[in-house]
């Protein structure tokens, strides 16, 4: 029957040695999967590699899963699974600023450590952002404490608040997921088909150029030179300066078709 601690199967020292453990496996795992480079885990926000999401929601759907048939089965325990109470507006700002973070920095907490254990600068910098903010909330708490503990809800879950059976909530998270993940492949496929790079051009390409004045079979350049280049390197998008202006009609008409 589990969960172990509850039951009396080992104490504190043993627990704190588990923790160690399988943080560390845990943090191992991370850097395996290449969460302990900021790039990757912030080109998730740019929609160029999605894999955070991915890995991430698959541990929860896994999580969520293992723990919905444990309990079905009589191996664990649900009520003795502790819930952390939910405090909604003060959680929503928190998740927020920690947003934020994680866009601005490349990482998150647990990221953090996984990058700053294998000797990456950025990584120390971040964890030690973390510890320094950890600090300043330490001592603003006092006079915070009454918005930190507002909108208190108690230890609840989904299907309590939705009052649905907690099957059905099971499976409509892993509907989700399986839309999460299709949607996520579908996203990275078009970047990489459609370049997210867009090329244009702020006038004054024709003229002035001195090999513009150059002649060909006594016809002058005018230009040819660099439409002739600007098309190699794929422009999508120009306007025109006054110095296009600066050659005759004709030949800037035949410059532009």
């Amino acid at each position: 029957m589990a969960p172990f601690y509850k039951y009396g199967f080992f104490g504190d020292e043993m627990s704190l040695i588990l923790a160690f453990v399988l943080g560390t496996g845990f943090g191992f795992f991370l850097e395996r999967a290449g969460f302990g480079s900021a790039r990757k885990l912030a080109a998730q926000f740019y929609l160029y590699d999605m894999s955070v999401f991915k890995v991430m929601f698959t541990a929860i759907v896994t999580a969520m899963l293992g723990v919905t048939y444990l309990g079905w089965i009589g191996w664990l325990d649900l009520s003795l699974v502790y819930l952390v109470p939910t405090h909604l507006l003060p959680q929503i700002v928190g998740g927020l600023v920690l947003g934020v973070g994680f866009v601005v920095g490349g990482y998150c907490p647990g990221t953090s450590v996984a990058s700053l254990a294998t000797g990456r600068v950025d990584g120390f910098v971040y964890a030690f952002g973390i510890g320094a903010g950890t600090l300043v909330y330490a001592e603003v708490f006092p006079w915070i404490k009454g918005f930190v503990n507002s909108n208190d809800m108690g230890q609840v879950t989904l299907p309590e608040v939705f009052d649905l059976p907690w099957g059905l909530v099971v499976f409509a998270v892993v509907l989700i997921a399986v839309a999460g993940f299709s949607a996520a492949t579908l996203v990275e496929r078009l970047r990489k088909t459609h370049s997210p790079l867009l090329f244009t051009l702020g006038g004054d390409f024709l003229s002035p150029a001195a090999i513009g004045t150059a002649r060909i079979n006594g016809e002058p350049m005018a230009g040819r030179q660099a439409v002739a280049v600007l098309n190699l390197m794929g422009v999508q998008w120009a306007t025109l300066g006054n110095h296009e202006f600066d050659i005759s009609e004709v030949a800037f008409k035949q410059r532009l078709s």
